[in-house]
């Protein structure tokens, strides 16, 4: 079982970044993915999710309108897009399966919003 994201970089404020996460070793259609983030000194967070069946999504208050998550199944792939970034979005982004017991973590990839 192999959850790698990628797409994290340093960027503006007010600037767009996707993050995807590719899976593989397990039946991705069946796992509801989410992101979740953890910043230097925080606990981790989540930030997004979407469910299997039904792709229905989920979002923190702070990301409502900026982020938004979706899912390739054929490509066995979650995404998120991150429009007008801020600052406090600074953190380690990482990608998450789950289906009943079973939970899958990614490694991370780091997000920098600074000028």
């Amino acid at each position: 079982v192999r959850l790698v994201e990628s797409g994290g970089t340093l960027v503006q404020p007010g600037g767009s970044l996707r993050l995807s996460c590719a899976a593989s070793g397990f039946l991705f259609s069946s796992y509801d993915m989410s992101w979740y983030r953890q910043a230097p000194g925080k606990g981790r967070e989540l930030v997004a999710s979407i469910t299997s069946v039904g792709g229905s999504t989920n979002y923190r208050d702070s990301v409502k309108g900026r982020f938004t998550i979706s899912r390739d199944n054929a490509k066995n792939t979650v995404y998120l897009q991150m429009n007008s970034l801020k600052p406090e979005d600074t953190a380690v982004y990482y990608c998450k399966a789950r289906m009943f017991r079973n939970e899958y973590w990614g490694q991370g990839t780091q997000v920098t919003v600074s000028s």
